[in-house]
């Protein structure tokens, strides 16, 4: 992974490690990440339609990593320079809203999902803020969005149980699927294979892009022999995202509840249990938990580092939660066991700085900083001595 560039262009190898990981500050945190007001209601604080107050809801770095975009619960997304820290500029969605942003291969243009109207996901330039094209076909809202690495293909997962296989130059569906309930979907690094979480039956399918027509090449099952110890029977994991891992050796699972976990890509073996933080289902502190799982307030709130070898994420107290997940167990060749406990991972460090349930936190794919966001969207970098004069100016500037 790179740090920084300098102003010579010259690439720098970062190396991370846990000492690294640990050090990481709040350089900028952007107060005015979310609309303050909302005209139609004259509400001098913004409010979600639940009630709490609006949030960024999902976030996306560009493929150079020198972008990041918001979306939030005001209908808006937002654009920042990862180098200087600064907002560049904020587009509305009032009539669709927002949610699910992921730039294609161009930093000028996006795929996100609408909230309302309809169930359309629509294709946006950044640069003169127009729709390029709409991909109708869902019946309801579309949950999961990711762009192929590889390609201009993209896939969604909608509550009307069905993922739908796209391609941004035609806006008919190319490949449907049908699954028993309201899917998650992720592409492998190869973008060859793609996976599809269904909580239903617990299970994670894994699909040849060139076959999705036939029945997945491989099921698992995600079952967690240590959840009968806390409770009987063992209260359901309820899946919120799915990614795999730069090296293709693992799937990283988030769920809604006080526990993340990594699956064995190729042959399904459950390896670790990330703990340590508090899940985004109870939506605010001090709540109590329900008899059946929920989303909650999750969904991006747990992400992979760019060289495979931490885990980042968040926490409904604010905490920004870092896993090594380098000396994970291997069980390559055994028959899958799903008695077996899985790896109990705690973080090496637990960050203070970020205000608020931290529901979003993606690390940037090739400079050396984080993004978290909820009620307000927050910039972390390494508090040390910097390669760089972007890096050195970001830490400076404290406030918006």
């Amino acid at each position: 992974m790179a740090a920084a560039g300098s102003s010579n262009t010259q690439q720098n190898t970062l190396s991370l490690n846990s000492q690294l990981m640990s050090r990481f500050k709040t350089a900028r945190i952007m107060k005015g990440a979310v609309e303050p007001t909302s005209a139609a209601s004259g509400s001098s604080s913004p409010r979600s339609s639940h009630g709490m107050p609006k949030h960024i809801t999902g976030i996306s770095f560009d493929d150079r990593g020198d972008t990041v975009i918001t979306a939030a619960e005001d209908e808006t997304f937002r654009l920042y320079n990862c180098k200087t820290g600064k907002h560049v500029k904020t587009l509305h969605s009032k009539k669709y809203g927002v949610d699910l942003p992921r730039f294609t291969h161009k930093n000028t243009a996006i795929v996100y999902a609408s909230t309302k109207e309809d169930d359309t996901v629509r294709y946006h330039s950044l640069h003169d803020n127009k729709y390029l094209q709409y991909f109708k076909g869902h019946k309801e809202r579309v949950v999961s969005l990711e762009v192929s690495p590889i390609d201009d293909g993209f896939m969604s997962g909608s509550v009307d149980r069905t993922v739908r296989l796209w391609d941004l130059r035609t806006p008919n569906c190319r490949g449907l699927l049908h699954l028993p309930s309201s899917p998650l979907v992720a592409y492998d690094s190869s973008g060859l294979v793609f996976a599809v979480a269904v909580n239903t039956f617990s299970r994670v399918l894994l699909f040849d892009m060139n076959n999705y027509d036939k029945e997945p090449f491989l099921t698992m099952v995600l079952e967690d022999p240590t959840l009968s110890q806390v409770s009987f029977p063992p209260r359901q994991i309820f899946m919120t995202s799915l990614a795999f891992s730069s090296n293709g050796k693992y799937i990283l699972v988030g769920t809604s509840g006080d526990a993340h976990y990594i699956l064995d890509a190729f042959e399904g073996h459950l390896l670790a249990k990330l703990e340590g933080h508090i899940g985004l289902e109870r939506g605010k502190m001090g709540v109590a938990l329900g008899v059946n799982p929920t989303k909650g307030i999750s969904g991006e709130e747990v992400s992979w580092t760019p060289d495979s070898k931490f885990v980042v994420g968040g926490s409904l107290d604010g905490k920004l939660c870092i896993w090594d997940v380098q000396n994970l167990p291997s069980y390559a060749g055994e028959p899958v066991d799903v008695a077996r406990p899985p790896m109990r991972v705690y973080p090496v460090s637990a960050l203070e700085g970020h205000p608020g349930p931290t529901r979003c936190v993606r690390f940037n794919p090739r400079f050396a900083m984080m993004v978290s966001a909820g009620q307000e969207l927050a910039f972390w970098l390494p508090d040390q001595s910097s390669d760089t004069d972007d890096v050195k100016d970001l830490l400076k500037k404290k406030g918006p």
